[in-house]
């Protein structure tokens, strides 16, 4: 393989010219750029990655540690960040946490190890010594998502309080008033606030949730179907279901299903995290989708900020309803609003 000191033979400059070339410095004219690209091109010289993060400390490499590599939304959000990251010159390390702490940890441990320049997170919980330490530490991090209320890190995320508001007032609208929801873990930021958004919009309808119509989920499928099944066995069950994650849905989903029961003739279903599939279910998913592409470009432009000496910037995006026909249509055989 060609050497950097090849390179430097063949157009006639200092290896150190060739390496202000390769760095993208300025200080270097036209003509002898012209020709260091010439030979690289002619020699087929690639850089020596590891010799050059012990030379400039730096890996061009981020870490991305997502919540569930399954779940639409964090696969959508993991090649947001690939695509932005290879723009800006950097490579990706993906880990997948599970859902699980201590698995989210053991990829942060790792990817720290590996000299990564910056860390992108959705954290699986709040209360990570590993991450309190690293955010400490001042290791370049962006939390993308879900964030850590209290730790200095910037937080890129989607802000569904509006869009929660209108999903209840779709509902409302519709004849619905024995609303439920399946929540996320409240030890995640995202769980614990949609389940506030959609008690207050509620209120704002003058309607109350009950405990029996609150069923904890874990950001799965299994869990979804679960509190479903109980909903469902109620004395009085509720008329509509609200997830708060696309995968619950798609568990409450079957568990409506395996009842014998039509969505939305006898039970409401809507969603937080749009997908593609809930636009060809039968009946199309109602559901909240958030910017997810936009989210995973503004995390890495944030961290890139941060590694690069710019001052990095928290992002909040509003996210939107997409009403489908999965929670009803107005008519005026609707029962009763009881």
């Amino acid at each position: 393989m060609a050497s950097i000191k090849d390179v430097a033979a063949a157009a006639g400059v200092s290896v150190a010219t060739v390496s202000r070339v390769l760095n993208n410095a300025a200080s270097v004219s036209t003509e002898a750029r012209a020709r260091v690209l010439a030979a690289v091109e002619a020699l087929g010289y690639r850089p020596n990655a590891v010799a050059r993060s012990l030379r400039t400390d730096q890996t061009r490499t981020l870490g991305l540690v997502i919540s569930d590599v399954l779940n639409p939304y964090f696969t959508e959000l993991a090649r947001s960040v690939e695509e932005e990251a290879r723009e800006r010159g950097y490579s990706v390390i993906i880990g997948n946490a599970d859902e699980r702490p201590e698995l989210q940890d053991h990829h942060v441990r790792t990817l720290l190890d590996r000299r990564i320049d910056g860390l992108l997170l959705s954290p699986t919980d709040g209360a990570s010594p590993l991450l309190l330490d690293a955010a400490r530490a001042g290791t370049p991090m962006v939390f993308v998502d879900r964030w850590i209320p209290g730790v200095d890190v910037p937080v890129v995320r989607a802000d569904g309080r509006a869009a929660v508001r209108d999903l209840v007032a779709h509902l409302y609208a519709l004849g619905h008033r024995r609303l439920a929801i399946i929540a996320g873990p409240a030890a995640t930021t995202t769980g614990s606030e949609r389940v506030a958004a959609f008690r207050e919009a509620l209120r704002e309808h003058g309607l109350a949730l009950p405990e029996a119509y609150t069923g904890q989920g874990d950001f799965q499928a299994d869990s979804g179907r679960r509190a479903t099944e109980r909903f469902l066995a109620l004395p009085e069950p509720p008329e509509a279901v609200f997830a708060a994650d696309n995968l619950m849905a798609l568990g409450a989903l079957d568990a409506i299903r395996a009842a014998g029961l039509r969505i939305p003739h006898d039970i409401a279903l809507a969603a937080f995290d749009d997908i593609r599939w809930f636009a060809h279910t039968d009946p199309p998913i109602t559901a909240i989708s958030q910017p997810t592409g936009e989210l995973g470009r503004a995390a890495v432009r944030a961290l890139t900020d941060r590694i690069e000496g710019r001052l990095p910037q928290s992002v909040t995006l509003p996210a939107r309803l997409v009403v489908r026909r999965s929670c009803g249509e107005q008519s005026p055989d609707r029962r009763s609003n009881t």
